[in-house]
Order: structure tokens, then C-alpha cells, then sequence
């Protein structure tokens, strides 16, 4: 019995795991084109994914550690070889580890498209700001030292 009600609960992990990873992908897409509502909208829907899933796998972790077996994939091994179901359990263990690994790769290169953004948001605003003078030349050819920092208003 606690081999359906675990197959379930993995097999119920698979569909949000995998809307979970479009999203990311859009993500990535949205943040290039710095489309912020539909940042606001993506977010949106990954926050109750993620509850969710973190919801799907503290009942998962609950059924094994009730058994007395460890809350990972050894656990779910343990439980498979006494099911009929065991093949069809790891398989489908298989499909969700599959798409959480994709979706972690996905993450990161939303974080570092977030990184580049921010550092060339901070380089841009420096500038404006006057800060951080180019190294520009003058008819001398020594580097032309900046006045001093202007407001974004007198730039």
C-alpha cells in the first residue's frame, strides 16, 4: 500500500516539475527582453510550484522516514524491490530527477543573466553619475582627469 501512495506522490511531482521548467525557460527569455510584467507573471507561478513540490516532497520524505528508511533515493529504492510496482517507481523517480536537474540548470543561467544585468545596470548608472572617469586623453596625451561627479541632472 505504501508503494502506490509513493509511486503517486512521484508520478504527481512530474506535471508542476515540468511547468516549472518552462517557466524557467521563459524566464530566461522574459529576462533578456527585460519584459517585466511577465516577470511579475512567471514569478508569480513559480512561487506556488514551488510550494507545491516542497509540500509533495515533505509527504514523500513523511511515507519513508515512517517506514524507517532515509528520505532520498535509497529509501525509494528500498520500498521499489519489495513492489510490484518498483520498476515503474524508479522509472518515474528517474523522469522526476531528470527534470529537477534541468530546472537547477535552468535557475543558474537565470542567475547569471540577473548577474550580467545588474553589473551592467551599475556601470551605467556609474557613468551617469560621473563616477569612475574614462581614460580619455588629452592634447597632451595624459589622461584627462573628470571634474568631479555631476547629478544625473546635469549629465
Amino acid at each position: 500500500m505504501h508503494d502506490i501512495t509513493l509511486l503517486q506522490l512521484i508520478e504527481d511531482d512530474i506535471a508542476p516539475t515540468e511547468e516549472l521548467l518552462e517557466l524557467l525557460q521563459n524566464e530566461a527569455v522574459a529576462l533578456h527582453g527585460r519584459d517585466m510584467p511577465l516577470l511579475e507573471n512567471i514569478l508569480a507561478r513559480k512561487q506556488s510550484l514551488i510550494v507545491l513540490l516542497e509540500q509533495q516532497g515533505l509527504r514523500r520524505n513523511h511515507l519513508l522516514t515512517s517506514l524507517g528508511l532515509p528520505a532520498d533515493r535509497a529509501g525509494v529504492q528500498a520500498v521499489a524491490a519489495q513492489s510490484p510496482n518498483g520498476d515503474v517507481m524508479l522509472q518515474q523517480l528517474d523522469v522526476l530527477t531528470q527534470l529537477m536537474d534541468a530546472c537547477q540548470k535552468a535557475n543558474q543561467i537565470n542567475g547569471r543573466i540577473i548577474q550580467v544585468q545588474q553589473h551592467t545596470t551599475a556601470n551605467q548608472i556609474r557613468i551617469l553619475m560621473g563616477g569612475d572617469s574614462p581614460s580619455l586623453y588629452d592634447s597632451r596625451g595624459a589622461t584627462a582627469p573628470m571634474d568631479k561627479p555631476r547629478a544625473i541632472s546635469q549629465v
